[in-house]
């Protein structure tokens, strides 16, 4: 597939391999600032996929189904438009470190109060408000962390900082192995009320971004008719979001059930195995985003996607638990490789004015979009199998998260507030 050649860089536009500093590069350094943005990405994908990994259970004891239980995974996926859309306004309009730090107690208040819940209904009011912080995270600590690092590190840093997502299902899966079999999903939900200590490493140690101090809205409509004027970049980057997120949710939300159900796996192996899924994300986020930093943004994700095509049969229809496993691997390491990169690529796409809103709501707007995509599975299994379901939705939006991101642009290594 030949995507559509990059316009001539402007003057301020900083090649791969370049030294050219950022203009928050050059006085503080990136590195707290990138360990905060990780931190918070891994502690509300840790809180995100307990969900995941206890569904049976939780519809056990709420006396519900797979596919209602299914449910409060996509009602979480809803509202997380809502928090990119309150927290990415704060972002822009007063700096990138209160949004984040108020974002990081309000979500662990709320998963901290999950763990208490003592009906269905209170279960899914809770989901929806996590929804909230979780959508208002990423937007913000991405911003922040990406205005710091040097443009000669972007995708590296970039994909460490996305595989925070992997490395938060890492740990629920690990968490979900030693304190599941012993007292239950509720426990889990008490551990993730973590998040709230690392709103004081932000409050201490993290600086805030230059680029926002030079480029600050000094009132609402000044911001507002700055965010209204960037709407066709906003209809791409919420299209493009949408298939990224049909690609991860597809292959990750229902995967620990596809497991249950169809391999009739125990919840140890269950979680083992979910485990090394996510060492390949990680693995594959870095070393992706990694080459992004020499070949360009789109042509390696768009390789990415391919090759996650070609693995669909052996991760959906493996003969062996061990080729499962391969399989699991191998496919979270191109899914999540595409995934380390969209930090510095929306960065990049994204003006200085409004780049605290801008990349976090059009990544929820797609999440909304694509939320539909665990619910839709549980049904479709219910009338084949999980193996067909799972396969047929990766197939599907592979192809054409893999057409969208070809067609669109990129600013690899952009120096930010020049």
């Amino acid at each position: 597939m030949n995507a559509p050649a990059d316009p001539p860089l402007p003057n301020n536009y900083a090649s791969s391999g370049t030294n050219l500093p950022s203009v928050s590069s050059t006085k503080d350094g990136h590195g707290p600032a990138v360990f905060a943005g990780f931190l918070g990405w891994t502690l509300d994908a840790f809180d995100f996929f307990l969900v995941v990994l206890s569904l049976t259970a939780i519809a056990q004891e709420f006396h519900r189904s797979d596919k209602e239980v299914a449910f409060s995974i996509t009602l979480t996926l809803i509202f997380r438009p809502v928090g990119a859309f309150i927290f990415g306004l704060m972002a822009d309009r007063y700096g990138r470190r209160l949004p984040l730090m108020i974002d990081l107690v309000f979500y662990s208040v709320v998963e901290v109060l999950t763990g208490f819940a003592h009906s269905f209904a209170t279960f899914l009011v809770l989901r929806a408000l996590f929804g909230i912080g979780m959508g208002g995270e990423w937007g913000v600590g991405a911003s922040l962390a990406m205005e710091k690092v040097p443009p000669r590190l972007r995708g590296f840093l970039s994909g460490m900082l996305q595989q925070g997502y992997a490395l938060g299902y890492l740990l629920a899966a690990v968490c979900s192995y030693f304190v599941f079999p012993r007292w239950g999903w509720r426990p889990m939900f008490f551990i993730g009320g973590l998040p709230a200590l690392l709103g004081l490493f932000v409050r201490f140690r993290v600086k805030e971004s230059e680029v926002w101090q030079k480029t600050r809205h000094h009132n609402w409509s000044s911001l507002g008719r700055e965010i209204v004027s960037h709407w066709k970049l906003f209809l791409y980057l919420t299209l493009l979001m949408m298939m990224m997120n049909f690609a991860s949710h597809g292959t990750q939300d229902m995967f620990p059930t596809f497991l249950q159900r169809q391999w009739h796996l125990d919840v140890h192996r269950r979680a083992a195995i979910t485990a090394i899924s996510m060492v390949g994300a990680i693995l594959g986020g870095t070393l992706v985003g990694f080459l992004s930093d020499r070949f360009g943004r789109r042509r390696v994700m768009v390789v990415s996607f391919i090759c996650a095509i070609a693995l669909v049969p052996l991760w959906a229809y493996a003969p062996s638990l061990a080729l499962l496993i391969v399989g699991a691997f191998s496919i979270q390491f191109m899914v999540q490789g595409a995934w380390g990169i969209i930090p510095a690529h929306l960065s990049e796409l994204s003006p200085d004015s409004v780049r605290g809103f801008l990349p976090g709501f059009a990544y929820q707007c797609g999440v909304l979009l694509a939320s539909s995509v665990p619910y839709f599975e549980a049904i479709l299994a219910e009338h084949t199998s999980y193996a067909n379901a799972m396969a047929l939705t990766a197939f599907t939006v592979f192809t054409l998260a893999a057409i969208v991101v070809a067609l669109g642009r990129e600013k690899r290594g952009i120096v930010f507030g020049v």
